[in-house]
C-alpha cells in the first residue's frame, strides 16, 4: 500500500528585525524607540513632538485612538507645509511676493476680488491664461509672483521665468538639439509664468521659439504674462503680422485680463518717503 505525501509550502521569509541604536546611560528605552521607529519610518513631527503630543493627551484625557490621530495629524500637516515651500522654491520666483501684501489702495486699478479669485486654482486646472497690462512700476511683478506663489502652495507646480531668458534657454536647446524635452519640461508645469514680456525686440527665430510654448499649452496649461506694453503694441516685440497674430489670440482666448495702469505708485512711494524726510 503506497502513502502519498505532501510537500509543505516554503515559510514565507521572515521580516528582518529593525536594527535598534543601542540606548545612551539614563535614556529611557521607551524614547530611544520611539525616536528610532520615527526615524525609520521618515516621521519627523512625531520624533521631535511626541513628548509635547503625550502631555496634551495626558491633560486632555484623550482616548488612544484620538491621540493616535492627533499624532498622524501633526505628521500630516508637517508634511504638507513642507510640500508647499518644495513647491514654492522649485518655481524658481526671483523674488519672494505675496499677495496680502499688495496695496491696492496705492493702485485702484487692480480688483481685490478679481485678485483673490485668481488666487483659486480653477482657473489654473481649466488651462486659461492671464494677461497682467501695465506700465513699469504699477505692480505686474508683485501680482504675477504674488499668485503664483498662491497657486504653487495650494499644490500645482509653477515655473516662474523671464521672456528673455525663456527664449535664451529655448534657442540654446534648439542649438544643442534639445528643444522638444525643453518645451515638454515646461509643459509639465501646470502655470508658467513669464515677467517682462514687453521689454525685448524679438527676431523671427525667437518668436517662433516662443509661439512653440504658447501652442504646447494651449487650453491645456494655464500661462501667465506680465507686459508693458498693451496688446496693439506687441507687434514691436513680434514683427511677423501673423504670428503676432497668433499669439495674442492664445494669450486672450478665455483669458483673465488686468490692466494695472500707466501711473507708478512704486514711484509715487518713493517720493512720499522722501517728503517725509
Amino acid at each position: 500500500m503506497s502513502t502519498t505525501t505532501t510537500a509543505r509550502p516554503p515559510a514565507p521569509p521572515q521580516p528582518r528585525p529593525a536594527r535598534q541604536r543601542a540606548v545612551a546611560p539614563g535614556e529611557d528605552p521607551v524614547d530611544a524607540a520611539i525616536e528610532q521607529a520615527a526615524r525609520s519610518l521618515h516621521l519627523p513631527a512625531i520624533r521631535d513632538g511626541y513628548e509635547e503630543a503625550v502631555e496634551y493627551a495626558l491633560r486632555e484625557r484623550s482616548t488612544y485612538k484620538q491621540f493616535l490621530a492627533d499624532l498622524l495629524g501633526t505628521e500630516i500637516a508637517h508634511r504638507e507645509e513642507r510640500r508647499k515651500l518644495r513647491l514654492v522654491r522649485e518655481a524658481n520666483f526671483s523674488r519672494p511676493k505675496r499677495i496680502e501684501d499688495f496695496d491696492h489702495s496705492a493702485n485702484p486699478n487692480v480688483s481685490p476680488e478679481q485678485v483673490n479669485t485668481l488666487c483659486d486654482p480653477a482657473w489654473v486646472i481649466a488651462g486659461q491664461p492671464l494677461c497682467l497690462i501695465g506700465d513699469s512700476g504699477t505692480g505686474k511683478s508683485h501680482l504675477l509672483i504674488g499668485i503664483g506663489t498662491a497657486i504653487a502652495e495650494a499644490g500645482y507646480k509653477v515655473r516662474y521665468t523671464t521672456a528673455a531668458n525663456l527664449v535664451n534657454e529655448l534657442a540654446e536647446a534648439s542649438d544643442d538639439r534639445q528643444l522638444t524635452k525643453v518645451i515638454a519640461r515646461y509643459g509639465r508645469c501646470d502655470l508658467l509664468c513669464l515677467d517682462e514680456f514687453g521689454y525685448l525686440d524679438l527676431d523671427k527665430a525667437g518668436a517662433k521659439l516662443l509661439f512653440q510654448i504658447f501652442t504646447d499649452r494651449e487650453e491645456r496649461r494655464a500661462i501667465a504674462v506680465a507686459s508693458n506694453a498693451p496688446f496693439s503694441e506687441w507687434n514691436r516685440t513680434f514683427t511677423d503680422p501673423r504670428l503676432c497674430a497668433a499669439i495674442v489670440d492664445r494669450l486672450t482666448y478665455n483669458a483673465h485680463i488686468i490692466e494695472t495702469g500707466t501711473e507708478s505708485f512704486r514711484l509715487l512711494t518713493t517720493t512720499g518717503k522722501r517728503r517725509k524726510r
